[in-house]
C-alpha cells in the first residue's frame, strides 16, 4: 500500500509540474510592430507614456473642415509614432503638416510616415503647422463643445482624449488634395471657421 501511495504522489507531482510549465508557455502575448513579444499591459503602458496638453479644435460648420491642436509630450525613452487618429467628430481624419508648395504658397497636406513625437521631448500641433485634419464634418463644431480624439501609435498602443472647441480666425491655408476628400488645392473653410 505505501509503494501504491508514493508512486501516486510521484506521479501527482510529475503531472503538476508538466501543467505549470505548459501554462508558463501559454501567457498570452502580442506582437509589435518589430516582431518582440510583450504584453498588452506594457503596450498600454508605453501609449501612456504620452500625454497631451492644452488640445483645442477650431469650431466649424457641417460639410466642412476643421483642425485640431495642442501639445504632445512624450515622457519614455523611445520615440513614439503616431499614425494614425480618429474622432467622434468625423470619420475622416488625417494627419497633416503646413509646408510651402512649389510657388511658395502655404498649402496643408497628408503627413507620410505619421508624427514623430521625440523621446523626452513634445510636439506642438499648431494653426500653421502640424496638426489633426477632420474633414466633411457631419454636424458642426461649436465653440465650448468637446471632441473626443483616439491618436494610434506604431506599437499598437493609444492616446484618447478631448479637445474643447473655440473660434479662431487665423491659419487659413489651402488644403492640397487626398484622395476621397474633394478636389485638391480647395479652400480650407476649417481653419477659416466657414
Amino acid at each position: 500500500m505505501m509503494k501504491l501511495r508514493t508512486r501516486t504522489t510521484r506521479l501527482g507531482v510529475i503531472v503538476g509540474v508538466a501543467l505549470l510549465a505548459l501554462t508558463g508557455c501559454s501567457t498570452d502575448n502580442t506582437s509589435n510592430t518589430n516582431g518582440s513579444k510583450e504584453t498588452p499591459a506594457a503596450q498600454h503602458t508605453r501609449g501612456n507614456s504620452v500625454v497631451i496638453e492644452n488640445a483645442w479644435v477650431k469650431t466649424a460648420d457641417s460639410g466642412g473642415m476643421t483642425a485640431a491642436f495642442g501639445t504632445l509630450t512624450n515622457a519614455s525613452d523611445t520615440d513614439m509614432t503616431v499614425v494614425s487618429v480618429t474622432s467622434s467628430a468625423s470619420a475622416a481624419v488625417e494627419l497633416h503638416e503646413t509646408t510651402a508648395d512649389s510657388s511658395g504658397q502655404m498649402v496643408m497636406r497628408e503627413v507620410s510616415g505619421g508624427f514623430v513625437v521625440p523621446a523626452r521631448e513634445h510636439l506642438r500641433l499648431e494653426p500653421g503647422g502640424n496638426h489633426l485634419m477632420l474633414m466633411d464634418l457631419p454636424s458642426p463644431i461649436r465653440a465650448g463643445e468637446e471632441v473626443e480624439f483616439t491618436l494610434i501609435f506604431s506599437d499598437g498602443s493609444s492616446l484618447k482624449f478631448t479637445a474643447t472647441a473655440k473660434d479662431y480666425a487665423g491659419a487659413n491655408e489651402t488644403y492640397e488634395g487626398g484622395t476621397g476628400h474633394g478636389a485638391a488645392d480647395q479652400s480650407d473653410d476649417a481653419h477659416s471657421g466657414h
